[in-house]
């Protein structure tokens, strides 16, 4: 019934979007073994008619964190609450800070802290 009908298929000639799109402004691969490519999730049936650049696009905060400086502590253990605004930031937790050359990073927001050397003062 169908098969007298002129219908053309119409195929993709531009280039695929896994050559074309970054996971963000500032990061080119994923940073977590869990998080899907950008690529990937672009292909999906929900983004296949829409205009890519007015889809968000915010830069990657693993970047962004790490330019904050680690923060110089005097007692052998760190206190952090994350942002402490209302409603935002993550649950306390106490950091060990026994190690006086490396710094140490909060698990749930990445700032670093580190144990002051009063030897070397």
């Amino acid at each position: 019934m169908f098969r007298n009908m002129n219908i053309k298929r119409y195929q993709s000639t531009s280039v695929p979007i896994k050559s074309i799109v970054q996971q963000s402004p500032n990061r080119l691969i994923p940073w977590s073994k869990s998080q899907a490519s950008r690529s990937s999730v672009l292909n999906h049936a929900k983004f296949s008619q829409r205009d890519l650049t007015k889809q968000p696009n915010p830069p990657a905060a693993i970047e962004l964190i790490a330019k904050e400086p680690i923060r110089f502590v005097n007692d052998r253990i760190a206190v952090c609450q994350g942002n402490k605004s209302i409603n935002q930031g993550h649950p306390k937790i106490y950091i060990n800070l026994d190690n006086l050359e490396t710094s140490k990073t909060c698990g749930y927001c990445g700032l670093r802290y580190q144990q002051i050397d009063e030897e070397k003062e």
